[in-house]
C-alpha cells in the first residue's frame, strides 16, 4: 500500500473544499423556512420539478408570490399550518463551499428538536423579525446555542422590507442583541440585515440598504471559518469496530487485526504512544489506513484503521488517547441534558447511557437545578419535563471516558435511553 500524505485540508484550513453545517432557529414565522427556500433558490440548488410543484402550490393557495418556504417544510403538517415542526435537512453548495441545513422548529414545545438540529452545527442562523424585535424564542434560542457551544452565531434580522429598511430599527435591534450575547459569553458574531422574501442582503447586496456595509449572509457563510469547534490538541479515538479479516484461510488472519472508528480528536500518527481506555495499557501506532490505503496522520473527522504495535486486549467502546493527556474516566457524572420526552425525568430514574461508541446503564442521583431558558435563571427542580434543560447528576454502571462538551463536542456530549420503550429520552453535554 502506497502512503499518503496529509494536505492542510484534512486539518480544515482549506475554506474552499470545507463543508459548513450551520442550523438556523428563530421564533414561529420568524421566515426561517423562507430563507432556506431562498438559499436554495438564488443559488439554483432546487431541482425544477421541486420549483414547478412549489410555484402550483402557492398558486392555489393565493399566495402573491412564490412561497419558497415550501421548498423545505416537507410535511403536509407543517404545510398545512404554516410552522416547521420536524428538523429538515437541506444540501446546497456553491463554488465555494459545500453546506448542510438543519432547518429548526421555532415553536417552543419543539425545542428538543432544535437542540437536535443545532448539535452538529459549526454556525448557528437565529431569524429576528425586524417588526417584533427580540421576543422570547429568539432570547432562548439564542440562549441554547450558547449552551451547546456553537462556535459561530449570525443574527438575521428579517423582514427589513416590512419596516420599511429602516436603519435606526435595525441598530436599535443590534444594540439589544449585542447586549444579550455579552451576558451569554458569546464572541463571534455577526448581525445581517435581511429579507428572505424578497433577497435582499442573502444571495446579492440589498440596493434599498446603502447603510449597510457589512457581508451578504451568502457571503458569511461562504467565509465563516469551519473547524472552530474541532479539537486538535486532544487525541482522541472511540473504537467503533475491531476488524478481523473474514476468511480463516486468509494469510493475513492470524497477522491483521485493526481497529476502526472515527477520530474524535488531536492529531494521530504512526509511530506515536497511546493509552488504550479503560483498561490503561499502553502501546504504540504500528500503522493508520483509511479506505485501505495507509495514511500519515488522521484528524477529525476522518474515519479511519488504526493498527497497534502490541497485540493488546481492545474492544468496541474503548478510547485511544495519548497517555500524558487522558480524558476523564469516571462513573460519576455531572451534565447539562435536555429532557425530550413527555414522561418528566425524576431522581432515581434508570436509563441506558450511550457516549461515543460505548453502551452503559445510569441512574439519575440528582436534580440539581432547572434552566431558564428565557433569562439564565437557575431554577430549583424536583423534575424535568418535556424541552426542560437541567443540571442533573448521574451514576454509571461502567466507567465513561470523557473530556468536557466546553473541550470536545463529541467526547463530551451522551444521550439518555428508555431501555422498555428503546426511545431517546434526553441528550447531554457532560460538565
Amino acid at each position: 500500500m502506497v502512503a499518503v500524505a496529509i494536505t492542510p485540508e484534512h486539518f480544515g484550513l482549506d475554506h474552499d473544499s470545507e463543508l459548513l453545517r450551520f442550523s438556523t432557529a428563530g421564533s414561529v414565522d420568524d421566515g426561517k423556512s423562507t430563507l432556506i427556500g431562498r438559499l436554495l433558490y438564488d443559488t439554483k440548488t432546487a431541482f425544477e420539478d421541486q420549483l414547478q410543484h412549489v410555484e402550483d402550490v402557492s398558486r392555489r393557495r393565493g399566495d402573491v408570490r412564490t412561497n419558497l418556504a415550501l421548498l423545505t417544510d416537507g410535511l403536509r403538517a407543517e404545510r398545512e399550518q404554516g410552522i416547521t415542526i420536524d428538523v429538515a435537512y437541506r444540501y446546497f453548495a456553491t463554488k465555494k463551499r459545500k453546506f448542510i441545513i438543519a432547518d429548526t422548529p421555532g415553536h417552543v414545545q419543539y425545542t428538543r428538536n432544535m437542540v437536535t438540529g443545532a448539535s452538529t452545527a459549526a454556525l448557528s442562523i437565529v431569524l429576528i423579525d425586524a417588526r417584533h424585535g427580540l421576543v422570547e424564542q429568539s432570547r432562548r434560542h439564542a440562549q441554547i446555542a450558547a449552551l451547546l457551544r456553537i462556535p459561530q452565531l449570525v443574527f438575521a434580522v428579517n423582514k427589513m422590507d416590512l419596516v420599511g429598511w429602516d436603519e435606526a430599527r435595525f441598530r436599535q435591534i443590534e444594540a439589544e442583541l449585542r447586549e444579550v450575547v455579552t451576558r451569554l459569553d458569546v464572541h463571534d458574531f455577526v448581525v445581517i440585515p435581511i429579507s428572505a422574501l424578497t433577497g435582499a442582503n442573502v444571495v446579492e447586496r440589498s440596493t434599498e440598504m446603502p447603510w449597510y456595509a457589512g457581508p451578504t449572509l451568502l457571503h458569511h457563510l461562504e467565509t465563516a471559518p469551519v473547524a472552530t469547534d474541532r479539537n486538535l490538541s486532544d487525541a482522541r479515538f472511540p473504537v467503533q469496530w475491531v476488524i478481523r479479516p473474514q476468511s480463516p484461510e486468509s494469510e493475513d488472519a492470524h497477522d491483521y487485526r485493526g481497529y476502526a472508528g472515527q477520530v474524535a480528536g488531536g492529531v494521530l500518527r504512526a509511530g506515536d504512544e497511546v493509552v488504550v481506555l479503560p483498561s490503561g495499557v499502553t502501546t504504540r501506532i504500528a500503522k493508520i489506513e483509511q479506505h485501505g490505503v495507509t495514511v500519515e496522520a488522521a484528524v477529525p473527522p476522518m474515519s479511519v484503521t488504526i493498527h497497534l504495535e502490541d497485540n493488546v486486549d481492545v474492544s468496541r467502546g474503548d478510547l485511544i488517547a495519548r497517555p500524558h493527556n487522558a480524558p476523564v474516566v469516571s462513573q460519576a457524572l455531572d451534565a447539562m441534558i435536555c429532557w425530550m420526552t413527555d414522561k418528566p425525568l425524576a431522581p432515581r430514574g434508570r436509563y441506558a447511557l450511550k457516549h461515543t461508541t460505548r453502551w452503559t446503564r445510569a441512574i439519575v442521583d440528582e436534580i440539581t437545578f432547572r434552566l431558564d431558558v428565557n433569562t439564565g435563571e437557575q431554577v430549583a427542580a424536583d423534575g424535568l419535563g418535556l424541552n426542560d434543560l437541567g443540571r442533573v447528576k448521574l451514576r454509571t454502571t461502567t466507567p465513561v471516558i470523557f473530556d468536557p462538551y466546553a473541550r470536545n463536542r463529541t467526547t463530551g456530549s451522551f444521550i439518555l435511553v428508555d431501555e422498555a420503550t428503546n426511545t431517546t429520552v434526553a441528550a447531554g453535554m457532560l460538565l
